[in-house]
């Protein structure tokens, strides 16, 4: 039957040929986002943090994958994306390379964790501005490079978001109460909502993941003060946290041809622990 017959099946899950720019992507998720669209067959990948030697460090380590396309690269370039000059920058200094860009992952991201009655307004506000505001700066300066190539329908650009489970339950409350960082999680998924139906018919999908506890240098105070990675990990539904190979096979998927009619799309990427349990404190917290 001609249902049967998928379409070039071997390349659905290629981007081979692709552009891409990773905000925070010199460590943890972001640079295994970053290693799994590169092995995927994208051409070039930028990876943007604000600390350069970051930024060289993790493009070293990614140039040197063996299985690379010919020519393809990973190109640092340090930018601060918490304000829009440091988001102009980067776009200006991407465009030094390239006049379009496929694949956009919005990863920058900073959390503060602190008791209720004593959490500052500044942390919050600090927060807020990178996770939500930076994250809307972020693609509105990249719109007219993601539109240059984007077939609508067939092949669009991507926008991926990088939010978290702590912003479709409720994250860690208590002497570490996350809770800017929960709101903010919160608003870019719904944000991602909204540019997913502004930005479909300019041939742009918007789509969020949304992690559970992977250990990274984010979340390893938090995995500590909740009795340790094994414990943790023993009160998942799969009985494990998350890895670089969770991430990465959902990347690929969102930015390949699997993925050109998922638009809107909040994803979490837990192993169900979020509907394991009911309201979270600091030991079952998410980020």
């Amino acid at each position: 039957m001609a249902e049967a017959q998928l379409h070039d099946f071997p390349s659905l899950f290629s981007v081979k040929g692709k552009v891409a720019v990773v905000t925070g992507g010199s460590r943890g998720l972001g640079l295994s986002a970053a290693s799994a669209l590169l092995q995927a067959g994208a051409s070039k990948v930028f990876i943007s943090s604000r600390k350069s030697k970051a930024c060289d460090e993790a493009c070293a380590i990614l140039n040197s994958l063996p299985n690379l396309s010919p020519g393809a690269a990973a190109i640092s370039v340090p930018a601060d994306s918490s304000t829009l000059e440091g988001i102009k920058f980067l776009v200006s200094e991407v465009k030094k390379h390239t006049d379009h860009v496929d694949i956009l992952l919005a990863n920058a991201g900073a959390t503060w964790g602190e008791a209720f009655d004593r959490h500052p307004d500044a942390a919050f506000a600090k927060v807020m501005d990178l996770n939500v505001r930076g994250v809307f700066n972020l693609i509105r300066e990249f719109t007219s490079m993601l539109e240059k190539q984007a077939k609508s329908g067939e092949d669009p650009s991507r926008v991926i978001i990088t939010a978290s489970v702590a912003g479709l339950g409720i994250g860690t409350l208590g002497k570490q109460g996350t809770y800017g960082y929960s709101a903010s999680k919160a608003a870019v998924i719904h944000l991602g909502r909204n540019l997913a139906v502004e930005l479909g018919p300019r041939g742009i999908t918007v789509n969020s993941i949304c992690p559970g506890f992977f250990p990274s240098k984010m979340s390893n105070g938090l995995l500590e003060m909740g009795g340790g990675v094994q414990a943790i990990a023993n009160a998942n539904p799969m009985r494990r946290l998350g890895k670089s190979e969770d991430i990465a096979g959902v990347i690929v998927y969102l930015a390949s041809r699997a993925g050109a009619h998922v638009n809107g799309a909040a994803i979490a990427i837990d192993g169900g622990a979020m509907w394991a349990r009911g309201q979270l404190d600091v030991k079952e917290a998410k980020l």
